[in-house]
Protein backbone atom coordinates (compact mmCIF):
# COMPACT_ATOMS: atom_id res chain seq x y z
CA UNK A 1 0.00 0.00 0.00
CA UNK A 2 1.70 3.36 -1.02
CA UNK A 3 0.41 6.43 0.69
CA UNK A 4 0.73 9.64 -1.13
CA UNK A 5 -0.65 12.78 -1.94
CA UNK A 6 -3.57 13.21 -4.34
CA UNK A 7 -3.00 14.47 -8.47
CA UNK A 8 -0.60 17.73 -8.67
CA UNK A 9 -2.98 19.81 -10.35
CA UNK A 10 -6.27 18.83 -8.10
CA UNK A 11 -8.07 20.95 -5.97
CA UNK A 12 -6.58 21.49 -2.29
CA UNK A 13 -7.71 19.09 0.11
CA UNK A 14 -8.98 21.04 2.57
CA UNK A 15 -10.29 18.06 4.35
CA UNK A 16 -7.69 16.15 4.09
CA UNK A 17 -5.98 19.29 6.08
CA UNK A 18 -9.22 20.04 8.48
CA UNK A 19 -8.46 16.11 9.45
CA UNK A 20 -5.25 17.26 10.50
CA UNK A 21 -5.90 20.42 12.59
CA UNK A 22 -4.14 19.19 15.63
CA UNK A 23 -1.01 18.59 14.64
CA UNK A 24 -1.02 21.87 12.65
CA UNK A 25 -2.13 23.69 16.04
CA UNK A 26 0.66 21.62 17.87
CA UNK A 27 3.31 22.24 15.36
CA UNK A 28 2.62 25.93 15.83
CA UNK A 29 2.66 25.45 19.79
CA UNK A 30 6.12 23.87 19.35
CA UNK A 31 7.45 26.83 17.21
CA UNK A 32 6.92 29.30 19.52
CA UNK A 33 8.21 27.67 22.57
CA UNK A 34 11.32 26.39 20.66
CA UNK A 35 11.97 30.26 19.59
CA UNK A 36 11.62 31.79 23.63
CA UNK A 37 13.14 28.63 25.48
CA UNK A 38 16.09 29.51 27.59
CA UNK A 39 15.69 33.59 26.36
CA UNK A 40 16.41 36.20 29.17
CA UNK A 41 13.50 38.14 27.96
CA UNK A 42 11.22 35.40 26.35
CA UNK A 43 8.51 36.91 24.22
CA UNK A 44 9.50 40.69 25.18
CA UNK A 45 11.59 40.03 22.07
CA UNK A 46 8.69 40.49 20.15
CA UNK A 47 7.94 44.31 21.56
CA UNK A 48 11.57 45.52 21.45
CA UNK A 49 12.60 44.37 18.00
CA UNK A 50 9.59 46.28 16.07
CA UNK A 51 10.27 48.96 18.83
CA UNK A 52 14.20 49.65 18.54
CA UNK A 53 13.70 49.65 15.09
CA UNK A 54 11.27 52.44 15.26
CA UNK A 55 13.23 54.15 17.52
CA UNK A 56 16.40 54.15 14.84
CA UNK A 57 14.42 55.18 12.02
CA UNK A 58 12.38 57.70 13.91
CA UNK A 59 16.10 59.50 15.14
CA UNK A 60 17.76 59.20 11.60
CA UNK A 61 14.85 59.10 9.14
CA UNK A 62 12.36 61.55 11.23
CA UNK A 63 14.68 64.39 13.10
CA UNK A 64 17.60 64.42 10.77
CA UNK A 65 16.37 63.78 7.33
CA UNK A 66 12.83 64.52 7.82
CA UNK A 67 10.92 62.41 5.80
CA UNK A 68 7.31 63.02 5.72
CA UNK A 69 4.99 61.37 7.64
CA UNK A 70 1.55 62.25 6.36
CA UNK A 71 1.10 64.97 9.41
CA UNK A 72 1.13 62.27 11.96
CA UNK A 73 3.82 61.86 14.63
CA UNK A 74 6.51 59.66 13.27
CA UNK A 75 7.09 56.81 15.34
CA UNK A 76 3.74 56.58 15.42
CA UNK A 77 3.90 56.11 11.58
CA UNK A 78 6.89 54.51 11.17
CA UNK A 79 5.84 51.47 13.72
CA UNK A 80 2.38 51.05 11.86
CA UNK A 81 4.41 50.56 8.94
CA UNK A 82 7.12 48.14 10.53
CA UNK A 83 4.28 46.10 12.05
CA UNK A 84 2.46 44.51 9.15
CA UNK A 85 5.98 44.22 7.26
CA UNK A 86 7.59 42.58 9.95
CA UNK A 87 4.88 40.25 10.22
CA UNK A 88 5.29 39.27 6.44
CA UNK A 89 9.09 39.22 6.63
CA UNK A 90 9.21 36.84 9.65
CA UNK A 91 6.78 34.73 8.53
CA UNK A 92 8.02 34.24 4.74
CA UNK A 93 11.62 33.96 6.10
CA UNK A 94 10.03 31.20 8.40
CA UNK A 95 8.03 29.24 6.40
CA UNK A 96 10.35 29.26 3.39
CA UNK A 97 12.69 27.32 5.75
CA UNK A 98 10.15 24.99 6.94
CA UNK A 99 10.32 22.18 5.29
CA UNK A 100 14.01 21.72 5.55
CA UNK A 101 13.86 22.54 9.32
CA UNK A 102 11.00 19.97 9.81
CA UNK A 103 13.27 16.86 7.76
CA UNK A 104 12.95 14.87 10.41
CA UNK A 105 9.39 14.45 10.39
CA UNK A 106 8.72 14.54 6.57
CA UNK A 107 10.91 10.82 5.98
CA UNK A 108 9.38 9.15 9.19
CA UNK A 109 5.41 10.10 8.45
CA UNK A 110 3.24 10.95 5.77
CA UNK A 111 0.81 13.99 6.84
CA UNK A 112 -0.30 16.74 5.16
CA UNK A 113 3.05 18.82 4.26
CA UNK A 114 1.43 22.15 3.77
CA UNK A 115 0.98 22.57 7.16
CA UNK A 116 4.30 22.83 7.66
CA UNK A 117 4.58 26.04 5.95
CA UNK A 118 1.18 27.37 7.55
CA UNK A 119 2.06 26.31 10.96
CA UNK A 120 5.28 28.72 10.86
CA UNK A 121 2.97 31.33 9.21
CA UNK A 122 0.54 30.77 11.99
CA UNK A 123 3.09 31.18 14.88
CA UNK A 124 4.39 34.99 13.56
CA UNK A 125 0.49 35.96 13.52
CA UNK A 126 0.82 35.06 17.59
CA UNK A 127 3.65 37.66 17.09
CA UNK A 128 1.79 40.42 15.29
CA UNK A 129 -1.01 39.93 18.06
CA UNK A 130 1.52 40.45 20.99
CA UNK A 131 3.08 43.49 19.11
CA UNK A 132 -0.13 45.05 18.01
CA UNK A 133 -0.46 45.86 21.63
CA UNK A 134 2.24 48.55 21.90
CA UNK A 135 0.50 49.86 18.25
CA UNK A 136 -2.46 50.65 20.43
CA UNK A 137 -0.64 52.26 23.27
CA UNK A 138 0.93 54.68 20.66
CA UNK A 139 -2.62 55.67 19.58
CA UNK A 140 -3.73 56.21 22.68
CA UNK A 141 -0.47 58.27 23.71
CA UNK A 142 -0.37 60.39 20.48
CA UNK A 143 -4.16 60.92 21.10
CA UNK A 144 -5.09 59.59 17.60
CA UNK A 145 -8.64 58.20 17.13
CA UNK A 146 -10.29 55.30 15.09
CA UNK A 147 -12.47 56.13 12.41
CA UNK A 148 -15.02 53.56 10.31
CA UNK A 149 -11.50 52.79 8.33
CA UNK A 150 -10.64 50.46 11.41
CA UNK A 151 -13.36 47.69 10.43
CA UNK A 152 -10.59 46.86 6.99
CA UNK A 153 -8.32 46.12 9.94
CA UNK A 154 -9.12 42.31 10.01
CA UNK A 155 -9.02 42.09 6.22
CA UNK A 156 -5.53 43.84 5.80
CA UNK A 157 -4.25 41.22 8.57
CA UNK A 158 -5.99 38.29 6.67
CA UNK A 159 -4.85 39.37 3.42
CA UNK A 160 -1.23 39.61 4.47
CA UNK A 161 -1.52 36.39 6.05
CA UNK A 162 -2.42 34.78 2.99
CA UNK A 163 0.46 36.67 1.13
CA UNK A 164 2.91 35.38 3.18
CA UNK A 165 1.25 32.02 3.06
CA UNK A 166 1.55 31.94 -0.77
CA UNK A 167 4.90 32.89 -0.73
CA UNK A 168 6.07 30.65 1.66
CA UNK A 169 4.86 27.83 0.13
CA UNK A 170 6.16 28.24 -2.76
CA UNK A 171 9.66 28.94 -1.26
CA UNK A 172 9.51 26.66 0.79
CA UNK A 173 8.72 23.77 -1.78
CA UNK A 174 11.78 25.00 -4.05
CA UNK A 175 13.82 25.26 -0.71
CA UNK A 176 13.98 21.71 -0.50
CA UNK A 177 15.53 21.26 -4.01
CA UNK A 178 17.85 24.15 -4.20
CA UNK A 179 18.98 25.48 -0.99
CA UNK A 180 20.34 28.51 -2.41
CA UNK A 181 16.81 29.94 -1.77
CA UNK A 182 17.40 30.15 1.88
CA UNK A 183 20.89 31.96 1.68
CA UNK A 184 18.99 34.48 -0.81
CA UNK A 185 16.04 34.97 0.77
CA UNK A 186 17.36 37.82 3.72
CA UNK A 187 18.94 39.90 1.19
CA UNK A 188 15.89 39.64 -0.82
CA UNK A 189 13.56 40.38 2.06
CA UNK A 190 15.65 43.44 3.16
CA UNK A 191 15.76 44.85 -0.56
CA UNK A 192 11.48 44.26 -0.79
CA UNK A 193 11.48 46.27 2.60
CA UNK A 194 12.88 49.63 0.86
CA UNK A 195 10.61 49.26 -2.30
CA UNK A 196 8.03 49.31 -0.03
CA UNK A 197 6.01 52.23 2.14
CA UNK A 198 7.20 50.71 5.46
CA UNK A 199 9.19 53.96 6.61
CA UNK A 200 8.29 56.37 3.62
CA UNK A 201 4.19 57.66 2.60
CA UNK A 202 3.25 56.04 -0.56
CA UNK A 203 2.46 59.28 -1.83
CA UNK A 204 6.40 60.20 -1.98
CA UNK A 205 6.55 57.72 -5.10
CA UNK A 206 3.55 58.61 -6.60
CA UNK A 207 4.85 61.91 -6.86
CA UNK A 208 8.19 61.08 -8.38
CA UNK A 209 7.09 58.49 -10.86
CA UNK A 210 3.97 60.86 -12.02
CA UNK A 211 1.90 59.01 -14.05
CA UNK A 212 3.97 56.24 -13.83
CA UNK A 213 3.02 55.57 -10.21
CA UNK A 214 1.01 52.77 -11.04
CA UNK A 215 4.00 50.72 -11.55
CA UNK A 216 4.67 50.96 -7.88
CA UNK A 217 1.48 49.60 -7.02
CA UNK A 218 2.62 46.18 -8.71
CA UNK A 219 4.24 45.58 -5.23
CA UNK A 220 1.46 44.24 -3.55
CA UNK A 221 2.84 45.65 0.07
CA UNK A 222 2.29 48.79 -0.94
CA UNK A 223 -1.47 48.56 -0.58
CA UNK A 224 -1.45 46.54 2.35
CA UNK A 225 0.91 48.49 3.97
CA UNK A 226 -0.44 51.72 3.56
CA UNK A 227 -4.07 50.41 3.57
CA UNK A 228 -3.06 49.35 7.39
CA UNK A 229 -1.97 52.60 8.26
CA UNK A 230 -5.30 54.18 6.79
CA UNK A 231 -7.22 51.81 8.87
CA UNK A 232 -5.75 52.53 12.27
CA UNK A 233 -4.77 56.34 11.61
CA UNK A 234 -7.75 57.69 8.88
CA UNK A 235 -6.91 58.68 5.32
CA UNK A 236 -8.26 57.58 2.01
CA UNK A 237 -7.74 54.08 1.06
CA UNK A 238 -5.95 53.54 -2.40
CA UNK A 239 -8.59 51.23 -3.84
CA UNK A 240 -6.15 50.45 -7.23
CA UNK A 241 -3.18 49.60 -5.03
CA UNK A 242 -5.43 47.47 -2.40
CA UNK A 243 -7.18 45.58 -5.64
CA UNK A 244 -3.74 44.64 -7.06
CA UNK A 245 -2.90 43.75 -3.74
CA UNK A 246 -6.16 41.35 -3.90
CA UNK A 247 -5.35 39.80 -7.16
CA UNK A 248 -1.55 39.09 -6.89
CA UNK A 249 -2.79 37.61 -3.54
CA UNK A 250 -4.93 35.32 -4.48
CA UNK A 251 -3.31 34.39 -7.82
CA UNK A 252 -0.02 33.77 -5.91
CA UNK A 253 -1.85 31.80 -3.60
CA UNK A 254 -3.80 29.29 -5.55
CA UNK A 255 -0.35 28.97 -7.36
CA UNK A 256 1.56 28.42 -5.27
CA UNK A 257 -1.01 25.55 -3.78
CA UNK A 258 -0.91 23.26 -6.79
CA UNK A 259 2.91 24.08 -7.46
CA UNK A 260 3.49 22.81 -3.82
CA UNK A 261 1.17 19.74 -4.28
CA UNK A 262 2.82 18.80 -7.76
CA UNK A 263 6.18 18.47 -6.15
CA UNK A 264 5.33 17.63 -2.30
CA UNK A 265 5.30 13.76 -2.96
CA UNK A 266 9.10 13.60 -3.45
CA UNK A 267 10.28 15.54 -0.52
CA UNK A 268 11.15 12.67 2.04
CA UNK A 269 13.39 11.64 -1.18
CA UNK A 270 15.21 15.27 -1.61
CA UNK A 271 15.35 16.66 1.85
Amino acid sequence: MTIQPSKPWSALDLGDLWAYRELLYFLTWRDLKVRYKQTLLGVAWVVLQPLMITLIFTVFLGMLVRVPSDGFPYALFAYAGLLPWMFFSSAVTASANSLVANAHLITKVYFPRLIVPTAAVAGRLVDFAIAFVILAGLLVYYRVGLTWNVLMLLPLVSLTMLLALGCGMLLSALNVKYRDIGVALPVLIQLWMYVSPVVYPPGLVFAKLGRWGWLYSLNPLVGIIDGFRVALLGGTFNRFALAVSTAVTLVLLVYSAFMFRRVEKGFADVI
